[in-house]
């Protein structure tokens, strides 16, 4: 049942355990709320989502132990120099999350405030990927390729069940979205923001990620107890609202690819991470404070890379012209990967 999330936040919590288990109607009714949530906000915690609570907490451990093995040991899986190989280690400070610029002046001038963050990404690990993975070395870090290989399939299940959800609450057979999401063109990114002095985020002086939007289908995201995402009011523009850590939930996102799929019927919404949320008192004298290291891990789900889309049926008419072009999945990606690195 949708309902308010939590006090501070006008995201709707979603269970997904009534369509997993319940009647027909059950599932049409979980499809609409997932629907309504997405075409309204972008957003949505989820409960029941699919990926075993003790499966996230395990992913979170090898995280950890990843991100502290020393940094000469980090860079022996690095990003490939090529900026749409998404793939490996990246330090921090190598990447900057942008927002829709491509040209080199405004890339140069938004890299002047750096985002303080470090992550691994992993694709899905067979010969015949799109981009091949980067693995640290086994003897260097035993059990953390397969532990993450099997951890991909897990989220491919739920991401599954979203998809078919998406589908029926938009009025289309469930299948519609699994179609051009069968190769598995995926991607888990690891994240870790190490501690920092709270004042240089609050100034602007540095970042965690500065205001995006992510640029897949849809994205699932499990996050620490530290706090420090914010999503942006769709209904005022520059207006952040914090979407604190809910227990036994991850948080849920429509990209800007099925936003333009859907012919902007559903909302890609921007979202940054910040400083965490001062505790009650705080903030006469912020000076020197170290907030804590943040982590978080994100599933990213695309379309496979060589298929092309059209905009969905049902999102347009005579009346409600098509906004896009069609658009080869592997085009779209590699032209918002370049302005990352």
């Amino acid at each position: 049942m949708a309902s308010g999330a939590d006090q501070h936040s006008s995201i709707p919590m979603i269970d997904l355990g009534p369509a997993r288990t319940g009647s027909e109607e059950d599932t049409q009714r979980v499809a609409k709320e997932l629907y309504e949530a997405f075409r309204n906000v972008g957003f949505a915690y989820v409960k029941n989502h699919g990926v075993p609570q003790d499966v996230v907490d395990e992913a979170f451990l090898w995280s950890r132990k990843f991100f502290s093995l020393p940094q000469s040991d980090k860079d022996k899986a690095p990003h490939p120099p090529k900026a749409w190989h998404h793939r490996g280690y990246s330090s921090v400070g190598r990447e900057k999350v942008s927002q829709m610029i491509f040209d080199e002046e405004s890339i140069a001038a938004a890299r002047k405030v750096p985002d303080v963050k470090e992550s691994f990404d992993i694709g899905r690990d067979d010969d015949a990927a799109y981009m091949a993975n980067v693995w640290p070395p086994q003897e260097m870090l035993p059990g953390f390729r397969e532990f993450f290989t099997n951890f991909y399939e897990v989220c491919y299940a739920a991401e599954m069940e979203l998809l078919k959800l998406v589908a029926l609450g938009m009025g289309l057979k469930k299948e519609y979205f699994m179609y051009y999401h069968e190769n598995k063109d995926n991607q888990i990114r690891l994240l870790r923001y190490p501690t920092i002095e709270e004042d240089l985020l609050r100034q602007g002086k540095a970042e965690r990620i500065a205001a995006h939007t992510d640029f897949g289908t849809i994205t699932m995201l499990f996050q620490d107890d530290v706090g420090g995402l914010e999503v942006e009011d769709v209904r005022e523009k520059g207006k952040f609202s914090p979407a604190p850590y809910i227990p036994n939930t991850a948080v849920v996102n429509i990209g800007d690819f099925l936003m333009r799929w859907s012919n902007d019927e559903l909302k890609s919404t921007m979202h940054r991470v910040k400083a965490p949320p001062l505790a009650k008192g705080e903030g006469e004298s912020l000076k020197g404070k170290m907030t804590r290291e943040r982590y978080s891990i994100v599933y990213f789900m695309g379309v496979d890379m060589e298929k092309t889309v059209d905009c969905v049926p049902g999102c347009w008419g005579p009346e409600r012209p098509k906004k896009y072009e069609p658009v080869k999945c592997a085009d779209y990606v590699n032209m918002r990967m370049e302005a990352l690195y």
